[in-house]
Formats: structure tokens, sequence, C-alpha cells
């Protein structure tokens, strides 16, 4: 029996939801529960009391003194988890516990182990614990799946993402242990080969940090390869910060057919002297499909487009990449 067979089906009335978080993602979550006549948003928590409140107003939405309070309200059937990346696995867990679904943005957890238990958790309480990996629904994803067969055999791919900030923000995403590993924390760089080639082989990684104080730093450099079972070899950049002076956003594969590319929002495929563009759909409204795919699994028990196993799996590559720039040493999975 799935995890969607196991849950319990809903009535009519509207599904009572709780949030945590009062980010960009979280923002965009409320958006969608409150244009989804399906869900109510009825509670919110926050970082701190003044934007907590601030959001509350906007959407006309109760104020939570803290999340272990939210995941115990009974009114609750369901929790969106838009926090701080460390304090994620704690809050699914308590949600599942206290009988709740899950909608968590990536990473569950920073802890692999961690991730996995919670996959087993929802199972055993017949819970539906949906990991967002809004990537996989972009214009970008999709049309490199669909042209993958022009370029034949890959042997060869390169993922890089550059974002200069000056100056530097002093928040959580620029923080070793609320952010957690960057190519943890910015898991969809990993996701994306998972899901197009399959299984990793072995991961070798190096990492560096700028101005580094109390946890904080201003910029940050995480470079990886993997070696896929299948033999296939991508290399993974992701950078950001103030050390950084041009912005970059490439996704290279070579195949013995030919080569694709896309930069930023526009692709090309290569074949000897033929250069072909390539359509790459909008990246809008991604969080509200998200939402809509979340809410059709509770209610009707529809397969989503991604299984937690999957999410859990890339986070699993990711944390053996930190443990290589860590160690020096490749890591054999």
């Amino acid at each position: 029996m799935t995890q969607l067979e196991t849950a319990t089906p809903f009535s009519s009335s509207p599904i009572r939801v709780g949030l945590v978080g009062t980010g960009y993602a979280a923002t965009r979550r409320a958006e969608a529960f409150q244009e989804d006549d399906r869900a109510q948003l009825v509670a919110v928590v926050g970082h701190t009391p003044e934007k907590t409140a601030q959001f509350c107003q906007t959407y006309n939405v109760e104020r939570c003194e803290s999340w272990q309070k939210l995941v115990e309200d009974r009114r609750l059937e369901a929790i969106a988890i838009a926090s701080i990346n460390r304090d994620r696995g704690a809050i699914a867990r308590s949600a599942l516990e206290a009988g709740k679904h899950v909608i968590v943005e990536y990473p569950l957890s920073l802890d692999p182990a961690e991730a996995f238990d919670l996959i087993e958790l929802a199972k055993d309480r017949g819970k539906l614990l949906h990991i967002e990996h809004i990537e996989l629904l972009g214009g970008l994803h999709q049309a490199l799946r669909q042209a993958l067969p022009a370029i034949g055999n890959i042997f060869y791919a390169r993922y890089t993402t550059i974002s200069p900030k000056h100056p530097a923000p002093r928040r959580w995403s620029y923080n070793h242990h609320l952010f957690g590993f960057p190519l943890s924390a910015a898991l969809s760089r990993v996701h994306r080969f998972t899901d197009l080639f399959g299984t990793v082989a072995s991961v070798s990684c190096q990492a560096r940090f700028w101005d580094t104080s109390d946890g904080y730093y201003s910029a940050c450099l995480c470079d990886a390869q993997l070696r896929f079972h299948n033999n296939l070899i991508a290399d993974i950049t992701y950078g950001k910060g103030d050390c950084f002076w041009r912005s970059e956003r490439t996704f290279e594969l070579h195949g013995d057919r030919g080569t694709l590319i896309f930069d930023t929002q526009q692709g090309t495929l290569i074949r000897g002297d033929e250069t072909t563009p390539i359509e790459v759909g909008s990246r809008r409204g991604l969080f509200a499909k998200d939402t809509t795919l979340a809410l059709d699994a509770i209610i009707n028990g529809k397969p989503l487009y991604i299984s937690p196993q999957a999410s859990a799996y890339a986070l699993k590559v990711a944390d053996a990449a930190r443990i290589s720039a860590e160690t020096g040493q490749t890591y054999e999975l």
C-alpha cells in the first residue's frame, strides 16, 4: 500500500492549514492556499514577531507563538513548512506525530538519515509528506528532458549557478548552521541530475567560505563532481555572495550526437554546424501549481510529480559532497 493510499479521505470542507515561515516561499504558499477553495490558511508562525504580525495582517490569519503550538493545534489538518533549513526536520516530525499532513520546501532535513526516517514515519501514520521540488515543474527542466534524445549518449554535464550579492546579506541563508551545507540547502542543483540520470557512484567536492564570523559568511563557493553509475560525469558549481561580480545560470549537456546549452531561460541544441533554439516555458506560478498538486494528493489521493524518496536520495548525494569537502577525499556511495 502506498503512502497516498493510506491518506485519510477528506470531506468537502476546506483543509485547515498552518504555515511555518514568512519569507518568499511562505508568501507564495499563502497566496496559493488563499486562491484555492479547498484550503483555508488558519494560522502562521514566523522567525521574528514584527514580520509575522505584518504577514498575518496581510493574509488575515491568526498569529501563533511557536511552531510547537502550531503543530499541536487540533483544528489544523496540514502543516506547510517554509522555515529556516535547520528546523524543518524537527517541525515535520512533530507535525506527523500530531497527525498532520506535511508540505515542506526542500530540503526536508539537513540530515539524510532523518529525512528517510521521516518518510517512514509518514507511511506509518498514513499521512502525506510532500517535499517541494518545483524545478521539475519548470520550463527549463521540461525542455531539457524533452531534448535529451537529440544528443544521444550523454557523457558529460555541467551546471553552474553564481549569484553576486553586494553587500552580502546577514541573514539565515548566509549562516552555516541555519542554511546548512550549500549543496544540501540548494538541493535542486543535485536533484536535477539524479532525476535525469539516476544513481551516483562517487562524489568529490571542494568548498570555500569567505569572511566567516559568528556562523555567518559573506560568500561561498562549492564545486562538486558526480560520477554516475551510467558513467556520466557531472560538475556542479554553486556560488553566491560579495566575492562574485557576474551572475550565471548555465546548464550544459554533452552527448555523442550533440550538445544542449541552457543559459538562464534560453535553450540551444548544437549538432555540427546546426544550431537550433529551444523554447523554454515560464517559471511563473510554480508554487501555486505545486500547492494544487499537493492538495489533490491529500484530498483525492492523486500521485504527485515527485516522491519523497527521490528528494531524500538527492539529499544523500549532497551530504556526500559535504563529507568530501570536509575530508578532502572522494566519497563512494
